[in-house]
């Protein structure tokens, strides 16, 4: 059964009540406000207490939908010259600053602290099944946003959907880097995303950081004001350096004489592979590492002798997740490894310290994408996690003299943490920020979005799916380069998808349905969180960032971009 021939339903136009035609939005769109003036009461912002409107309640529908626009300032189109941004009581914005640069300059900083205003109306989900409906609020990037009945002077909340982000130059997107950076907080502060205690005081800190260097004036705004400033020597140097590095690989030469060598990784460590209703804990191997395989031997005179390794592991499409407490010693590697026509099996690595396990951490992450120790990215990752180690390390004494009475722990720290800690909170914090007091405002804002990048759960985002002929609900997560099944109840990854296995991917509208070809096996699907066109949307937008080639100018195919992700011919 082909479901890409099955018909697409027609989107009728009806006219409101000013005359002016608008489109009566059908039910294959994931559109969560309403399009007639009925049922306008919308969500109370909690997802503890659902209202009567269907499954979704947790989308922020306005109470006044089609009522008279409130008294604004006036303004102008933000394109012309003039253009200014309509603002209220608390607004950055002045009649003075209405020239584009001024508009940016002040979106380049954030404020303090929200408004109790605009704090009250934030979700804060309390399970994964909660995070999943959360995205029902994604508006179809198909159709315009007033063919989804939004209307002028109503507040919308802008996100960045997709979780990669291409060219970030501290000198030219301080804008979108203070995005970035506000994003990444607040889906801390609200446990959209979890993470442990050493990283949320680090988090804490880096936060505190960059509200002190908001107070300082800064010598470079990092907004371009010139047309020209070299961009184009920059770019050049930076061409020529990533090709050096790409034909030299990671050592710079070593080795270079030898084209045949390929890079190896092998140390003792400890491997436990769970099973039900055993106590073995974890047992000691000699391992080796080569061309996306694990290899355990019992000694390193098995491998030395050619030997048959005990445990062979293809960590190629395998999932990487960290267990790390610093303040327990405690370094592991989870593993969940995929099976043919199976759910993962997981495996527990266990290193000594911290730099055996930046180094194997990094060699598991590039493998489960199909990368290789010889790839010259491994230096890096290598270096990016031994980073994100030492930031979380504590100082025996606070760097700054400020009384923790003064500093609110609610505005730094998740709740979850904050009713753990209690009035140690603060303290622990100013411990943790001697580890960045020296960072710039950019630099701060940089080290927190690579930290939030470095969590296990960053870029997925999770819906509450049935699978075809099974009745149990089921959770799926959606990145940027597989979809998940996973434990509705712990987020376990039971398998993965990658999307270079992709055959296809279609979409019945009729009964929203969703029918997913890979290589092995097709997955089909109907989602209960939200429409099956913001997973659509997901999956072709993710594709479509994939095949973004490494040219700095190149220009937006919004035609492609629409063809995967519209779902319509």
């Amino acid at each position: 059964k082909n479901y890409a021939d099955l018909a697409k339903k027609k989107i009728p136009i009806e006219q409101n009540g000013n005359g002016r035609d608008y489109i009566n939005l059908p039910r294959d769109t994931n559109t969560f406000i309403p399009a007639a003036a009925h049922n306008l009461n919308g969500s109370n912002g909690s997802l503890d207490s659902p209202v009567n409107h269907g499954p979704f309640s947790c989308a922020p529908v306005p109470n006044s939908h089609f009522g008279t626009p409130k008294p604004a300032l006036q303004s102008t189109p933000i394109s012309s010259p003039t253009g200014t941004l309509r603002h209220g009581h608390g607004s950055g914005f002045s009649e003075s600053s209405s020239s584009i640069g001024d508009m940016q300059e002040n979106l380049a900083y954030s404020p303090y602290a929200p408004s109790p205003e605009a704090r009250s109306r934030l979700l804060k989900p309390k399970s994964l099944v909660e995070r999943a409906r959360m995205n029902i609020g994604w508006l179809d990037s198909s159709l315009s946003i007033m063919e989804q009945g939004i209307r002028e002077f109503e507040t919308l909340c802008l996100r960045f959907k997709y979780y990669t982000f291409f060219d970030l130059n501290p000198k030219y997107d301080q804008v979108r880097i203070n995005q970035l950076y506000e994003q990444a907080k607040w889906q801390l502060l609200n446990e959209e995303i979890d993470c442990t205690e050493e990283e949320m005081l680090m988090f804490g800190a880096l936060q505190l950081q960059v509200n002190k260097q908001n107070e300082i004036p800064q010598a470079d705004s990092g907004i371009d004001t010139s047309s020209l400033d070299n961009a184009a020597d920059d770019d050049v140097d930076a061409a020529l350096r990533e090709l050096q590095i790409t034909l030299e690989g990671p050592n710079n030469g070593v080795n270079a004489g030898d084209i045949t060598h390929i890079p190896e990784l092998t140390d003792y460590l400890r491997f436990l592979k769970p099973k039900k209703f055993t106590l073995k804990g974890y047992k000691r191997y000699w391992f080796t590492y080569k061309d996306l395989h694990l290899h355990l031997y019992k000694s390193r005179e098995d491998s030395r002798s050619n030997s048959a390794p005990q445990v062979t592991i293809n960590l190629r499409g395998c999932e990487v997740t960290p267990e790390v407490n610093l303040a327990q010693k405690k370094f592991n590697i989870k593993l969940e490894v995929p099976l043919e026509q199976s759910i993962n099996s997981e495996m527990w690595i266990r290193c000594d310290n911290e730099e055996q396990y930046a180094k194997w951490m990094a060699a598991c992450r590039l493998a489960s994408k199909g990368r290789s120790l010889a790839d010259s990215s491994y230096d890096s990752e290598v270096a990016s996690i031994r980073s994100f180690l030492s930031m979380q390390k504590p100082a025996q004494a606070p760097a700054i003299n400020l009384n923790p009475g003064e500093i609110e722990p609610n505005e730094y720290l998740a709740p979850r943490y904050v009713k753990k800690l209690k009035n140690k909170a603060i303290l622990r914090m100013l411990e943790a920020h001697a580890n960045v007091k020296d960072l710039p405002l950019i630099e701060a804002k940089l080290s927190y979005i690579r930290a939030w990048q470095s969590l296990p759960e960053f870029g997925v985002t999770l819906f509450v799916i049935k699978f075809d002929g099974h009745k149990k609900e089921e959770l799926l997560g959606v990145a940027s380069n597989r979809i998940m099944k996973m434990d509705i109840a712990t987020g376990d990854h039971l398998k993965t998808w990658r999307y270079n296995t992709m055959k296809a991917w279609n979409v019945n509208w009729e009964i929203r349905c969703m029918m997913v070809q890979f290589q092995n096996e097709t997955v089909v699907f109907s989602c209960l969180s939200a429409d099956c066109k913001v997973i659509h949307e997901f999956i072709g937008g993710y594709i479509f960032m994939s095949m973004r080639s490494k040219e700095t100018n190149q220009t937006l195919n919004e035609e492609l971009f629409h063809k995967l992700t519209g779902g319509w011919n």
